[in-house]
């Protein structure tokens, strides 16, 4: 069968594994450090608001949102969504994702090409991350030159799906180093209270290093298997 292909598995296993793991440290590390509460004992509401009105962005909209680990800022909107537990915690991990967060408010100030890139891949990767793999297979399993054209549309597709998790990288790393920074130098955090936000905000970032792997190596898998039924027949 297509789905217990052993390819797949090779291919994919690595990522998968990488991305259980991933999701396991940030569930350990903010576990452990939303209990530990900062050294100004601001909530990450407070947190936020102080990056933002610091930097000029008045603008921005400091919201709570439903959701576990459900935070985002929304350039499109200039509006900064933290879920209800982070908005009103003064621990170290709230702080670090409300930091976060407020870095990527900062990016969009700054015109941060990546963050622009994202922003405008999204409407596309929306599309294509469901899309594309359905066309794959319905071209898949047609066969023959038209089949073959179609699947080919798929991978193309989803190619902007492995494209996005590639440049949500550095978006993302830049607005961790950006927190880590500006946490410290607003006196918002002790050096002490650093070590927890590095270990939360690094074990988020592995999280986005796995989805960029687990694209490419789905990506990879659809180019085999095309070029392997070609070579077939």
């Amino acid at each position: 069968m297509f789905y217990f292909d052993p390819l797949y598995i090779i291919i994919s296993l690595p990522a998968l594994l990488l991305g259980f793991w991933a999701q396991l440290k940030v569930k350990s590390a903010f576990s452990k450090y939303s209990k530990v509460r900062s050294w100004s004992g601001m909530s990450g509401a407070e947190v936020a608001r102080r990056i933002l009105d610091s930097s000029g962005l008045y603008n921005v909209e400091v919201q709570p949102v439903r959701g576990f680990l459900s935070d985002y800022y929304d350039p499109g909107k200039k509006v900064l969504r933290l879920d209800s537990e982070t908005y009103r915690s003064p621990s170290i991990a709230a702080a670090g994702i409300a930091a976060h967060e407020a870095g990527h408010a900062l990016q969009d100030q700054q015109g941060y090409l990546a963050l622009q890139v994202r922003s405008a891949m999204v409407p596309t990767v929306q599309f294509g991350s469901w899309l594309g793999p359905i066309i794959f297979l319905v071209g898949f399993f047609m066969r023959g030159t038209v089949g073959t054209s179609i699947a080919w549309l798929g991978v193309g597709l989803f190619a902007a799906t492995a494209l996005f998790a590639i440049v949500t990288l550095p978006v993302e790393l830049n607005a961790s180093h950006r927190a880590k920074e500006l946490l410290v130098n607003k006196g918002i955090i002790s050096i002490q209270d650093k070590q927890g936000v590095d270990i939360v905000l690094d074990a988020a970032a592995l999280t986005y290093v796995a989805a960029a792997i687990q694209a490419i190596s789905t990506l990879l898998y659809y180019v085999l298997l095309l070029t392997g039924s070609s070579r077939r027949r």
